[in-house]
């Protein structure tokens, strides 16, 4: 008669306790790394988060501080221009939107001249499709610069020359009302930069146009 070679009651229940134990460890261990990467993913989250609020205050802050440097940079003549165009009650809020100067690089003039010459055209171009994207009803105010070779009353002439010229553009090329536009002289009242270079004086033969609602 063959002998079972049986395993003493206590070791089989402490062997299979044993495997009990390591399934449930091995259990534990799955969960906590499972727990361990949806708090990592939350941490990440967090962390993103965080990341973008610091993008969009720093581009906040940037939005504030270019608005702030713009309204810096909008000059005494448009404030003047914004003045004019109330008393003359031609605006529906009272506001100026930008200015924009055309200096020697695009809307440039000769010594003596008021003729715009093609990169002005062009530029001018630019400016009136740009007006029309706005799509809402703007004045402008062009005003004319001169550099100081010439007397007081012939500066103030062809500045005047200079910002009807502009005008007269803007008009019948991109038929911008009249009613809308006027014209001012500056003559060399307003340097942007000294007349005591060629380079100077040329970039301070220019027409600026204040865009006001």
């Amino acid at each position: 008669m063959m002998k079972r070679n049986l395993v003493p009651l206590p070791l089989l229940l402490a062997a299979v306790g044993l495997s009990l134990a390591c399934a449930t460890t091995t259990d534990v261990d799955k969960k906590i790394a499972e727990s361990q990467a949806k708090t990592d993913k939350k941490i990440e989250s967090v962390e993103t988060q965080f990341e973008d609020m610091q993008d969009k205050q720093k581009t906040t802050e940037g939005t504030v501080a270019e608005q702030g440097k713009q309204i810096e940079q909008i000059s005494q003549s448009a404030r003047e221009a914004l003045q004019r165009a109330q008393e003359a009650g031609v605006l529906a809020k009272g506001k100026i939107l930008f200015q924009q100067s055309f200096s020697e690089d695009r809307v440039h003039f000769k010594i003596n001249s008021f003729d715009l010459t093609k990169d002005a055209k062009s530029a001018l171009d630019e400016f009136a499709t740009k007006i029309k994207g706005l799509d809402k009803g703007v004045y402008l105010e062009i005003q004319g610069h001169t550099d100081d070779t010439g007397g007081t009353d012939y500066n103030d002439q062809l500045g005047q020359q200079r910002a009807e010229a502009v005008r007269r553009y803007l008009a019948r090329e991109h038929k911008l009302p009249l009613g809308r536009i006027s014209t001012i002289s500056y003559g060399d009242t307003e340097p942007v930069v000294s007349n005591k270079t060629a380079k100077g004086r040329s970039q301070n033969r220019r027409v600026v146009i204040v865009v006001l609602e």
